[in-house]
């Protein structure tokens, strides 16, 4: 047999074994086990150069190691932060590293990217990565975000734990709620999912207004938020879950918690993809369920929260306006590799008398109506009130159906949890 692990299947009996319960084996750089403090610093890059660059950054003693391949052979029981370099940015690195980690509660990765983009940053937090960094580093930033993540190891959940407490454990549902029309109802249904979700489930749910410039969901809910999405930027290179949860609004009657949109309209534009990615990402670690509502059109954010949703709840009115851009827009998710089977069609104002047949949309759209809204009165009254319809009109019609998506989809979230 091979005497490289990663001959074998991850779920091969002794893979963990040879990883994680053997004899201490030390890295080709290092003259002894790789462990020794709080946590060991371990710098994992093939080029000499960028690893010089980075053991400097780190600001204390390292061990370096040429691939994720070595740092699963060199680790001990000691804990452990794994600086993974731009050499370590590919899948099959970042599939290591997940697995690493997924075995091993008191190994950390931090990585380090030439180019930051949106699907890197989704990749790497998946892989169970804490933070990635762009290059070149700011002075200290390197060292910062390690001191950051060696914090969080005194938190980490005994093996075997079922703690969901912490950044990066939990793995809520993120639902994005779009539409290709202004006036569609799309903040309305964010809302209002939102609670219903909450209040059918009793798990936590968070609320993020990725309406960069006229975002409503504080308005509909009337919050006076203390921070904003522009607060969480500010912050991006040291959020962390506990930091993310500091800045969360909470909605009193319903406990769901909300962070809001920026209350000037120029701060979008500081506002990047990436950076919306990592703030899903925390929140989808710390809530059972993340709801993004989003502008009316398409950009780098609305593409990056669309493409990490677990579903994504497209809404569109009943008029021909509305059928024609929402038409447009499923041809745009087609043509990037979007699987419309996470797409749920919503119709708000389904049964108002303007001569359109709900199945004559669907043959239009080539997509089912998951989601039929009435037409009400109670929903403008709700609105200007700040009261979710939900809650103020509990047995209206509007609220039937949004609870029976509400229900459709915490009941596929149980299914896909006990798979």
């Amino acid at each position: 047999m091979s005497d490289d692990p990663f001959s074998q299947p991850f779920d091969s009996p002794d893979f963990f074994d040879r990883s994680f319960g053997g004899s201490e084996s030390s890295g080709p750089d290092s003259g002894a086990p790789i462990g020794g403090g709080k946590a060991s610093i371990v710098v994992v890059e093939s080029d000499p150069t960028m690893a010089a660059i980075l053991v400097d950054a780190c600001g204390g003693p390292t061990t370096t190691l040429p691939d994720v391949d070595a740092l699963v052979n060199s680790l001990s029981s000691q804990a452990t932060i794994a600086i993974l370099g731009p050499s370590c940015t590919e899948p099959r690195h970042l599939a290591i590293a997940e697995r690493l980690v997924a075995a091993n509660p008191n190994v950390r990765t931090l990585l380090m990217a030439q180019e930051l983009s949106t699907a890197l940053l989704r990749q790497a937090l998946r892989a169970g990565v804490r933070d990635v960094l762009a290059l070149p580093l700011e002075p200290g930033q390197l060292d910062e975000a390690i001191a950051l993540v060696e914090a969080s190891i005194d938190d980490a959940p005994a093996p075997g734990s079922s703690s969901s407490s912490g950044p990066l454990l939990r793995r809520g549902r993120v639902m994005t709620v779009f539409s290709t029309k202004g006036g569609s109802g799309k903040s309305v249904v964010a809302t209002n999912i939102a609670i219903a979700l909450a209040q059918e489930s009793g798990q936590r749910v968070v609320v993020i207004d990725a309406d960069l410039q006229f975002g409503d969901v504080a308005v509909m809910m009337k919050l006076s938020p203390r921070h904003t999405v522009v607060d969480a930027v500010a912050n991006i290179d040291r959020l962390d879950g506990a930091m993310f949860e500091s800045m969360l609004i909470e909605h009193p009657s319903s406990g769901v918690e909300v962070l809001a949109a920026p209350l000037e309209p120029a701060f979008a534009d500081q506002i990047s993809g990436p950076e919306m990615i990592k703030i899903v990402e925390l929140a989808r670690s710390v809530a059972d369920f993340v709801v993004v509502d989003t502008p009316a059109y398409f950009n780098d954010v609305v593409l990056g929260c669309i493409e990490m949703s677990d579903d994504v709840l497209l809404v569109a009115g009943m008029d021909i306006p509305n059928i024609k851009n929402v038409k447009i827009g499923l041809q745009t998710l087609r043509l990037l590799n979007t699987p419309l089977e996470k797409v749920r069609l919503v119709l708000n104002r389904s049964d108002s008398k303007v001569k359109l047949d709900i199945g004559e949309v669907e043959r239009t759209l080539k997509l089912q109506a998951e989601c039929l809204i009435p037409s009400d009165i109670v929903v403008p009254v709700a609105v200007n009130r700040g009261t979710p319809v939900v809650q103020s009109a509990p047995r209206s019609g509007v609220t039937r159906a949004i609870e029976g998506l509400a229900a459709q989809i915490i009941g596929e979230s149980q299914q896909a949890k006990s798979a």
